[in-house]
């Protein structure tokens, strides 16, 4: 069982930054990746961004490229995805995740179906 707890959401302006933080307890956090996705009103959740068990590996979807960055503690069960340059289509609320299944692969998944893991989401919100 792994609990992740999500914190760091609020209101912010375009152009400005945010830092999600997403606390893990339970079993072994530093052996699985960790991925962070969005749900905007309307609309189905979506992939943000991943990054592997040691931290080697990450992706993002294309419309955080260079913007987002998305690191780990491990020490700390930590997940953190720094938020820059922030348009008001970042709106939505965020969710950490969990894919427990592939313990230390470097791999990554998009699926949201392949996360087995979730918190309860904090809300970011962006003005223009």
């Amino acid at each position: 069982q792994v609990q992740l707890v999500e914190s760091g959401g609020g209101l912010v302006q375009a152009g400005g930054s945010l830092r999600l933080s997403c606390a893990a307890s339970g079993r072994s956090f530093s052996r699985y990746s960790m991925g962070w996705f969005r749900q905007a009103p309307g609309k189905e959740r979506a992939f943000v961004a991943a990054i592997s068990w040691s931290g080697s590996n990450t992706y993002y979807t294309d419309s955080v490229k260079g913007r987002f960055t998305i690191s780990r503690d491990n020490a700390k069960s930590t997940v953190y995805l720094q938020m820059n340059s922030l348009k008001p289509e970042d709106t939505a609320v965020y969710y950490c995740a969990a894919e427990t299944r592939r313990p230390y692969t470097v791999a990554l998944t998009t699926t949201a179906a392949e996360y087995d893991y979730w918190g309860q989401g904090t809300q970011v919100t962006v003005s223009s």
